[in-house]
């Protein structure tokens, strides 16, 4: 898991954390916010500053040895990340810049170069959050404030369908699950709805799920062989 100054290892039995590297923060108010790990088993994770600070944030690497590395600055709030099918690609989301950006990915060493922007997402349709990818590579990014799920060709920014949450704005992330991973798992928020907002978003925080009708791919585990514990 990521918490607010590193990240750690949890165990869901006895309820103990176990921090397995911190990080330093230049202020108090940076937390790591989403984090994801990829298919060679590292873990990524990023930061945002909780009193607005702008750029502010980092995207760091927890690799095999529990070195952490700083691969990006000048981050406003971290949030999606996601690999291609081969893993030759990685795709990220910086909020604050309403942009999915493309690097070309080296799974051998965790190297990020070349970033392109896939597509950049109007203020009025809503903000990019948590990301997944699927099986034919494509994109399916949460919308906060924009209370749905897109789903993007990365090649050349084509929206190619979108999943409305009913009664819900602030969509935060997705995942694919489920037996045969046919199923979209979405997950939304209610921080700072108004009381009004409150009664007519009556669902707003809860999870949601939903047949797609394409496949996720496997989620990736942090390589602990590899650890020095």
């Amino acid at each position: 898991v990521a918490v607010q100054n590193g990240f750690g290892r949890y165990d869901t039995k006895s309820g103990v954390l176990e921090m397995l590297a911190t990080v330093e923060h230049e202020n108090s108010s940076i937390r790591f916010n989403d984090g994801k790990c990829d298919p060679a088993g590292r873990f990524w994770a990023g930061t945002m500053a909780q009193d607005g600070t702008p750029d502010a944030g980092s995207l760091y690497c927890l690799d095999y040895d529990l070195i952490v590395t700083k691969k990006l600055g000048g981050i406003g709030i971290s949030n999606g990340i996601g690999w291609s099918p081969k893993a030759d690609k990685m795709y990220y989301i910086d909020s604050r810049s309403q942009k999915v950006v493309e690097y070309s990915y080296d799974l051998a060493s965790g190297a990020i170069s070349s970033p392109r922007t896939v597509v950049e997402i109007e203020v009025k349709e809503g903000t990019p959050d948590g990301m997944c990818v699927d099986a034919e590579g494509m994109l399916w990014v949460a919308l906060w404030d924009g209370g749905k799920v897109i789903r993007i060709n990365p090649k050349n920014g084509e929206r190619l369908s979108e999943v409305m949450v009913p009664k819900v704005q602030k969509v935060t992330s997705c995942a694919f699950g489920g037996k045969d991973l046919s199923t979209l798992f979405i997950t939304t928020a209610r921080v700072d709805l108004s009381p009004d907002e409150e009664r007519r978003q009556p669902d707003a925080g809860s999870l949601f799920s939903v047949v797609v009708g394409v496949r996720g791919l496997p989620a990736n585990v942090f390589e602990l062989r590899r650890c020095v514990l």
